[in-house]
């Protein structure tokens, strides 16, 4: 069984899906070259034979051909919708069971997608901790740099981890992330330069990096209704900062 299934239901959706399918592998299917049956009878043949679904449609598609197949969210498989543009990755199906809303960051990383996730569990959780940090620099002196930016705030409350395409192979940093089960968001560099928001410039992250900060930004961009409520911190090599968002209820 192969893991990841890939549905187009348009051809237009071929370069974006070939791209998907070069960084995270998977079975592309193009139903539109079988004839004799509908989109949804061949996607329903095929939902059983992949434990994650990746779906280039509209929304309202998904959910039409999803009709009859769903059993139970310990036993579905992940299913994850992104718009022709690949501008949203949405956890439609199994967000935490069967892995969608990690599949939804994966997607959305590739991309530079905003990735959509609507689970309870996340939706309450109000942080989000932006990382920088230098080459090569351990999962300890990152949860050590954590720990001291959160000060009396707790990691389960954190939402999502920040950071740029630059850091995105950090040994250390996915090694943290998925030693305390955060998912870990990527923004390109070109995104974090056009919002440069922050307190203080860098001029080391200037010189080396190429822009004036990096965790700052990176945590305001990651939650726009959110405020910052812990600047930049730095300690051995990394630096953190905590943007806290503001919930429904709140901005009443």
């Amino acid at each position: 069984m192969n893991n990841l299934g890939i549905w187009l239901v348009r051809s237009d959706s071929e370069l974006l899906a070939a791209t998907l399918q070069h960084q995270l592998g998977g079975t592309l299917y193009k139903p539109w070259l079988n004839t004799s049956l509908t989109q949804k009878e061949q996607f329903a043949a095929a939902f059983p034979l992949h434990r994650r679904w990746l779906m280039i449609a509209a929304s309202g598609i998904a959910v039409r051909f999803l009709e009859g197949l769903v059993q139970d969210k310990h036993t579905d498989p992940a299913l994850v919708v992104l718009d022709e543009a690949g501008r949203f990755a949405i956890s439609l199906l199994a967000g935490h069971e069967g892995g969608a809303n990690e599949l939804a960051y994966q997607v959305a990383n590739v991309l530079g997608a905003v990735p959509v996730i609507t689970t309870a569990t996340e939706a309450l959780k109000p942080l989000v901790v932006g990382i920088g940090c230098r080459k090569n620099v351990s999962v300890e002196r990152i949860a050590a740099a954590v720990k001291l930016t959160l000060a009396q705030r707790h990691l389960y409350e954190v939402r999502e981890v920040v950071t740029i395409d630059l850091k995105a192979n950090e040994p250390g940093l996915l090694e943290f992330c998925r030693q305390q089960k955060l998912q870990l968001r990527i923004l390109s560099s070109q995104t974090v330069a056009a919002r440069a928001w922050l307190n203080q410039p860098s001029a080391w992250v200037q010189q080396n990096v190429g822009l004036p900060g990096v965790c700052e930004p990176c945590a305001l961009i990651a939650s726009p209704r959110g405020q910052l409520i812990i600047s930049k911190t730095a300690l051995d090599g990394v630096a953190v900062a905590i943007v806290e968002d503001a919930g429904f209820q709140e901005r009443l």
